[in-house]
């Protein structure tokens, strides 16, 4: 079935017609400094020029909002969204906790553009539980006890929830960007092979963590406790908003590692995931003596990880994805 044409009321050829949305680039000055904007458009399909037709001006002025707070490293409305979800704050408190004015974070949610100063501290508070307690006891004589307490206790279960290292971080968070959907257990895998094919590219591990041969495979204890509330399902949470970001600590060649995977492993779900550990020697070095479904906190060396795939790495070349698809589909079809 054809789509109806979209048409409104041109008033260059003062009738309605039919038109096309298109994208076009406009140079604005703000404060001084010239930007370009690339904003959406009406064209008649008739006579060529821009038509207004209704929600366009709304749709821009949101289109040249997002676009400028990108340009400026701006923090949007969602990161302060976000923000009063995680540390179950409102408005007014949440402006006093982080030393503003009581309706600062009122005017930024009807749309004001926080200053730069501004807008980084709302980002540090945002990915540090740390620097939001310390915020919390600088301004604590500003808010109400209740307040007070509950965003402290929130804060602290968090900050025990998130020990793993800045490198772990880091990596989890490339992942979460990259991929729309991640199950723990495809999270666990996937944290496992960057650990393998960085010690083959970039001669080192990616973080220091151990991983354990358990059941279903390698496992991260505290990465396992972090999303364990999740268990099969996609992870999703308010509080991993702390998480954002994180990736842009992350070296170039760090970076090249963490999409080869993503690319190849990352295209299988978790249960083929462990089924490719299963059939490794680390992890069945590991479990030796133990019946299947015995469990066991056995270490998975960094060393036995290193040197499995140093030696898989002289056959199928992980430095391609081309490499790694054939000794992916190799161990499938074993």
């Amino acid at each position: 079935m054809k789509d109806r044409e979209r048409t409104d009321f041109c008033t260059i050829c003062r009738k309605n017609t039919g038109y096309t949305l298109k994208k076009r680039n406009i140079k604005k000055v703000i404060r001084e400094k010239e930007y370009i904007f690339n904003i959406t458009v009406a064209i008649c399909n008739e006579c060529g020029e821009e038509i207004n037709i209704k929600g366009l001006i709304d749709k821009n002025i949101q289109e040249v909002d997002k676009q400028y707070r990108e340009y400026e490293d701006i923090v949007s409305i969602e990161d302060i969204k976000k923000l009063m979800k995680i540390y179950n704050l409102g408005k007014a408190p949440l402006s006093l906790a982080l030393g503003f004015g009581e309706i600062t974070i009122t005017r930024y949610l009807l749309g004001q553009i926080p200053s730069k100063e501004y807008s980084d501290i709302i980002r540090k508070a945002l990915s540090s539980p740390t620097y939001m307690k310390k915020k919390l006891n600088e301004n604590k004589d500003k808010i109400a006890p209740t307040a007070f307490k509950k965003s402290m206790e929130i804060i602290n279960k968090l900050e025990d929830l998130f020990s793993i290292s800045g490198e772990m971080v880091s990596v989890i968070s490339y992942i979460f960007k990259k991929l729309e959907e991640v199950t723990p257990l495809m999270l666990q895998k996937l944290l496992y092979f960057v650990q393998g094919i960085s010690c083959v590219l970039n001669k080192k591990p990616m973080f220091t963590e151990d991983c354990q041969a358990w059941v279903h495979g390698p496992v991260y204890p505290d990465v396992y406790e972090l999303f364990r509330d999740f268990k099969y399902n996609p992870i999703e949470d308010v509080r991993f908003a702390i998480f954002d970001k994180a990736e842009e600590h992350l070296s170039k060649e760090e970076r090249i590692v963490i999409d080869l995977v993503i690319d190849t492993f990352g295209v299988y779900g978790g249960k083929i995931l462990e089924k490719i550990t299963h059939s490794e020697t680390p992890w069945k070095s590991a479990r030796k003596g133990y019946e299947d479904n015995i469990p066991s906190n056995e270490i998975i060396s960094i060393e036995s990880i290193k040197l499995y795939y140093l030696r898989e790495n002289e056959i199928y070349d992980f430095s391609s994805e081309e490499g790694l698809r054939k000794y992916i589909k190799n161990i499938l079809n074993n």
